[in-house]
């Protein structure tokens, strides 16, 4: 909740500091480029590693980031150094998270494995999904309603104390020994994962469709320019859009929690990447708020379809002593791909304007489904 209250909440400061949404896209390049370019590594230290021992310095680094950014956005640092300075420790700061999220985003998923029976497995991940968007929605909602009672830097107080409650939380997991004995030369063990995934055919189709879905459909990145020069509807509109998409995911993983797809997985798949794509180009279009809500609700649901389905393929699909690895992977396809569509949609919106961008976008998207229809057949024929 404090990590995805972070990102909204350093949207909206860059884009009051700056008014220029490109800046907004660098964010995302700046968390990017450290979590991508250290995922394959990381994934190898989480197979050979204690999982909650890995979780919990990873947690305390990220709260060591946020009182940075805490200090950061005083009166007094803006008095005494001016925004340049504030811009660069922000990015500065943010590469470091990216960083840290390298290493604590698989362990997450890694650590689920070996807390359940494999029988229970798909529940335990559909469960896992809800409660990262239940801390997303609040988090979302919740930094827009911070912003205009306590500002930036009161917000930033309420992310560090939610970190810290996350980190006493984790200390009541018990020690979970690796499974993996490092036998192999380094490179050779970290590139497993890979090699993996580019083998298992419907985990690659899932994970690539997500990964340009994501990147190309990254609407969200423009939602503090949506909320605040073409909505008209100021910091707690802002952050109800942002908690749109992610009010309808929830509502889908729940749903599909309660009754599991039993067949057709993959065309549903596919299905849903579509309208996700037709709901981004709605939202880029429209000028009224309760249509932009409605249309990034609608996609929420449709990409519930996708994290549901592309997760269990995941947990399934993966041996024991490569979950971290293969975990890696996926940060690196999925999760990675929101900060470098933030950038995409950050570049776009500088040289076409942010209506255009979002529309571009989302067709985009819709080409990435028909691609993948054509050239992917076990996707479509996908069932577990």
């Amino acid at each position: 909740m404090g990590l995805r209250m972070m990102g909204t909440l350093v949207a909206w400061w860059m884009y009051e500091l700056t008014g220029d949404a490109f800046y907004i896209g660098m964010i995302g390049l700046a968390e990017a480029i450290p979590a991508v370019g250290l995922s394959l590594y990381a994934g190898y230290i989480i197979d050979k590693s204690e999982k909650r021992k890995l979780l919990l310095l990873t947690v305390i680094l990220y709260a060591v980031c946020v009182i940075i950014l805490l200090g950061v956005s005083t009166n007094w640092f803006h008095d005494e150094f001016g925004n340049k300075l504030i811009i660069v420790f922000v990015y500065t700061t943010i590469f470091f998270t990216g960083a840290i999220r390298a290493f604590s985003g698989p362990s997450f998923g890694a650590i689920i494995a070996s807390m359940v029976p494999r029988e229970l497995l798909i529940y335990a991940s559909q469960l896992s999904s809800t409660s990262w968007l239940v801390a997303s929605i609040t988090g979302h909602a919740m930094a827009g309603f911070l912003i205009v009672w306590l500002q930036v830097t009161g917000t930033f107080v309420v992310i560090l104390s939610l970190i810290l409650i996350g980190l006493f939380s984790l200390f009541k997991i018990k020690e979970k020994p690796a499974t993996f004995k490092a036998e192999k030369k380094t490179l050779e063990a970290v590139g497993e994962g890979l090699k993996y995934v580019f083998k298992t055919k419907e985990v690659l189709a899932a994970l690539s469709l997500d990964l340009f879905a994501v990147l190309f459909g990254g609407a969200v990145a423009m939602v503090p320019v949506y909320a605040k020069d073409i909505l008209h509807v100021g910091p707690i509109g802002f952050g109800w859009l942002n908690a749109a998409a992610d009010i309808g995911s929830i509502s889908m993983v729940i749903a599909l929690t309660i009754s599991p797809m039993k067949k057709r997985q993959g065309i549903k798949l596919l299905l849903a990447v579509a309208g996700f794509g037709i709901c981004i180009i709605i939202f880029g279009i429209s000028k009224w708020y309760w249509i932009s809500f409605v249309a990034l609700m609608v996609s929420g649901l449709l990409d519930g379809v996708s994290v549901v389905v592309r997760s269990n393929i995941i947990q399934l699909k993966t041996p024991d002593e490569l979950r971290g690895r293969v975990m890696s992977v996926n940060s690196m396809f999925i999760n990675s791909s929101n900060e470098i569509g933030q950038f995409e949609s950050g570049v776009a919106a500088k040289f076409m304007g942010a209506i255009p961008s979002v529309v571009f976008g989302g067709i985009m998207t819709l080409f990435i489904v028909v691609t993948t229809w054509i050239k992917a057949p076990s996707l479509k024929k996908l069932e577990y």
